[in-house]
């Protein structure tokens, strides 16, 4: 699974870890992702979503019908 939402577009970030001694290696910082179901009267049926913290929220501001009308809109398949 892809550190990807699917509502917001949250994706990993990249950068350097900075030891004491100063060197630097590579790292990446992965947003807080899950797999969420939710029930979606409209399509009548169950969805299940990679969403991140962030997400779930908008989910629960706006509510699914809204917010999986427009990952719908933007072409992507449920």
């Amino acid at each position: 699974m892809s550190a990807h939402c699917q509502v917001t577009g949250r994706q990993p970030g990249f950068g350097k870890a900075v030891s004491h001694s100063h060197r630097r290696t590579n790292r990446r910082w992965n947003p807080n992702v899950q797999r969420k179901t939710y029930w979606v009267p409209s399509l009548g049926r169950r969805v299940t979503l990679t969403v991140s913290a962030k997400g779930i929220k908008t989910i629960d501001r706006d509510g699914i019908e809204t917010v999986v009308a427009r990952i719908r809109a933007r072409g992507e398949k449920l």
